[in-house]
């Protein structure tokens, strides 16, 4: 440590002196026309001076990653002409480069990579297996800074002689670049010889050099990755879509809406699971089930005790009916009349270009892969011989269990557990980790657990399902907790555990397209085969339904105009910075951004403004007195970094603070935001105010205090 510490000083110490004497002066354009004479002079007369001089100062230059290293290129140029320019440069930017990536390695990644470990996990993961290519990309476009990417790899995983070899080669075309800019400089004797050809010429290499690196990066990694296909010479549509859920059926309306060819294939029903299995028959049993709790809560509103058993059958036929009603606006005929071509079938990749449905061979210059996900069911010793139930068979049910088990603490079982508490089944849940909905704070899993309690739900933590047993006609759920077997009698269970990606059964392994636990794909939304895209729950990393959506714009946008976005230097990479989720419970809960949790987990300084729900008045008027808003703030100031509220109408209070934060708005915008009297939406506002509160200026209050008095007389 000590070493690294001198290092350090060392190295802080030298760029402070070329700070604190001004030795920037000499890296200026000005200084280079000004004393060009002199030093080609000076070259002239002591040549091999010069060269290792110039040599040594480029090397320690970056790697103390001082600015002017085009300036230096271009003085290489007007010096000593392109040929022998390009030679030291190219060789002395390297080491530099290489001095710059050690440092950096020896001096901060152990202490990065102890703190950070787990989340550069990913990157490190990336950088293993095609970090030579990142960095040859990289050097090749010379957009980002070189500076960064030195000591940025410094940091990571990657093999210093790797970072040599590939810096020395996708630097070399950069530099022949930069250096012939200089060599035109050097003949620059007046104004007027801006004109002349050759600079003309040397500037318009510079400013196209970024489109044509994209394209030799794209023209040097097609070999490998299309290695045994053969592409079409023309396309059938210009993009095809797998899968008519939320990100399918986004992709396809903006592909439509662009006048692009579009076709989109769904071999079940369109909309996905979220209409049909998923986000609107679960809030239609949701609203059911939260009016049979209204019942039972009669005498708190003033009216006597009310009795009515629910008609379970009645209820999922309600449910039903909400399907049929939104059907429409995910239906054929809609999309038909947009002007998707929509197909019903089963599509199998044939190559990285070809779909094959129904016996049909298609083929686009896009294709995106938005086939969802589907329930996971652990490998439970007599389950499947029992029967059991998901979020996507559950619908189908007309009697309500009378006994029913709930597998699984997440969102969805949280959400069913309650659901069929409320309808009169006898609910017990199981969730092998320490508390309900893991996600959430510790105090949000506690009041949805109370609340769970309340409702007689025998909610069991710690608890790990082993098997399922039939005795005499009888089901067991046979299970462990705490060193002890237990066994809970049903009727029906649900199988809640999370969701996996659907990768089978569409020719993805055939193609040659990665997948893991879900498809594998960049910063945006591509596959290893770059027109190949995915997006929602296939791709991950979030399983929302508003998130499918808006990856679906990044991924059409990104395939239908990739030769125009290269004008602006590269595709549109998928925001997940503000990404908002609610939990239909009672009580909602609903957050966007960090929670404490994941704030200290982060190492991430912050400060906690909280503001109860039962002092609101709306909230008291409605006899929904209970729950919280929190909002998580950089320490001193009102930027938000996240926001959790748990209460009534939850999901729709957190709209202000997705808004807030997606636009960079503060606490003191929303408190400076007229909310409506009495609403639930004056929480947010009450918040804000608990925030100023606690930062008011005290000093200025003191001084404001005397200057009233002093006007009093």
């Amino acid at each position: 440590m000590k070493q690294r510490l001198i290092l350090l000083a060392v190295v802080l110490l030298a760029i402070g002196l070329f700070f604190a004497l001004d030795l920037g002066r000499f890296l200026s354009l000005a200084y280079l026309q000004e004393q060009r004479g002199a030093l080609v002079a000076w070259r002239d007369a002591q040549p091999l001076v010069v060269s290792t001089a110039f040599f040594l100062v480029y090397v320690i230059a970056t790697a103390l990653s001082l600015p002017g290293a085009v300036i230096l290129t271009l003085a290489g140029g007007a010096i000593f002409g392109l040929l022998w320019g390009t030679v030291l440069i190219s060789i002395a930017s390297t080491l530099g480069a290489t001095g710059a990536f050690l440092v950096a390695r020896y001096v901060l990644r152990d202490l990065v990579q102890s703190r950070y470990g787990e989340r550069l996990k990913t990157i490190n993961a990336g950088i293993a297996r095609d970090g030579a290519f990142y960095l040859f990309t990289l050097r090749l476009v010379p957009v980002f800074p070189f500076f960064l990417i030195n000591l940025l790899l410094g940091l990571t995983a990657m093999r210093a002689w790797t970072f040599v070899w590939v810096s020395q080669l996708g630097m070399l075309a950069g530099t022949v670049v930069y250096v012939n800019a200089g060599t035109q400089l050097a003949s620059l004797e007046s104004l007027g010889g801006i004109l002349s050809p050759g600079l003309i010429g040397a500037f318009v290499l510079l400013g196209v050099f970024p489109l044509v690196a994209r394209k030799l990066v794209d023209w040097a990694r097609a070999p490998r990755v299309y290695a045994g296909h053969r592409r079409p010479k023309s396309f059938d549509r210009n993009l095809i879509v797998i899968g008519a859920g939320s990100g399918g059926l986004v992709s396809a309306y903006i592909a439509a809406a662009v006048k692009a060819r579009v076709t989109l294939i769904e071999k079940n029903r369109m909309g996905g699971d979220c209409l049909n299995t998923g986000c609107v028959p679960s809030k239609a049993l949701i609203r059911s089930a939260r009016f049979a709790s209204q019942l039972s809560r009669a005498g708190e509103f003033g009216f006597e005790p009310v009795s009515s058993r629910p008609d379970f059958a009645q209820v999922m036929a309600r449910v039903h009916d909400v399907i049929r009603a939104i059907e429409p606006h995910d239906s054929v005929q809609r999309y038909t009349g947009l002007g998707v071509e929509c197909i019903q079938g089963e599509a199998r990749l044939v190559d990285p270009w070809t779909v094959e449905v129904n016996g049909q061979r298609l083929s686009a210059r896009g294709i995106v892969i938005a086939t969802g996900a589907r329930p996971f069911v652990p490998p439970i010793a007599g389950l499947a011989e029992a029967g059991y139930l998901t979020s996507d068979t559950l619908w189908e049910l007309r009697e309500l269990p009378r006994r029913l088990v709930v597998l699984g603490g997440g969102p969805i079982g949280c959400e069913l557990t309650q659901a069929f508490a409320r309808l009169g089944s006898e609910v017990t849940q199981v969730e092998m980790l320490p508390r309900l909905m893991l996600r959430e704070d510790p105090e949000v899993s506690a009041l949805v657990q109370a609340r769970f309690a309340a409702e007689g739900v025998d909610v069991r933590l710690n608890t790990r399902a082993s098997a399922v047993v039939v005795e005499q006609g009888q089901k067991f759920l046979v299970c462990e907790q705490d060193g002890q077997t237990q066994r809970i009698a049903f009727d029906r269970i649900i199988v809640a555990v999370g969701r996996a990606a659907r990768l089978e059964g569409f020719g993805l392994q055939q193609v040659g397209v990665r997948t893991g636990r879900t498809v594998e794909v960049n910063q945006c939304l591509q596959t290893n085969f770059p027109h190949i895209y995915a997006v929602g729950d296939v791709a991950g990393p979030y399983q929302f339904t508003h998130t499918a959506a808006h990856m679906a714009w990044y991924a059409a946008v990104n395939s239908l105009f990739e030769p125009l976005l290269a004008l602006r230097g590269g595709r549109f990479r998928v925001d997940y910075s503000v990404i908002p989720w609610a939990t239909f419970t009672e009580p909602e809960v609903a957050r966007v951004g960090l929670n404490e949790t994941e704030a200290r987990d982060q190492g991430i300084d912050f400060e906690v403004t909280r503001f109860d729900l039962g002092e609101l008045d709306r909230a008291i008027a409605d006899g929904e007195a209970h729950g919280f808003v929190k909002v998580l703030t950089v320490p001193g100031k009102d930027r938000i970094l996240g926001a959790t509220i748990v209460g009534e109408h939850a999901g729709d209070l957190i709209a202000e603070y997705v808004l807030a934060m997606r636009h960079g708005l503060g606490l003191n915008k929303i408190l400076g935001t007229i909310h409506i009297y009495p609403t639930m939406a004056e929480a947010n506002k009450y918040a804000a105010g608990q925030w100023k509160q606690a930062h008011k200026p005290e000093r200025l209050l003191r001084w404001v205090e005397r200057f009233h008095a002093w006007r009093r007389g």
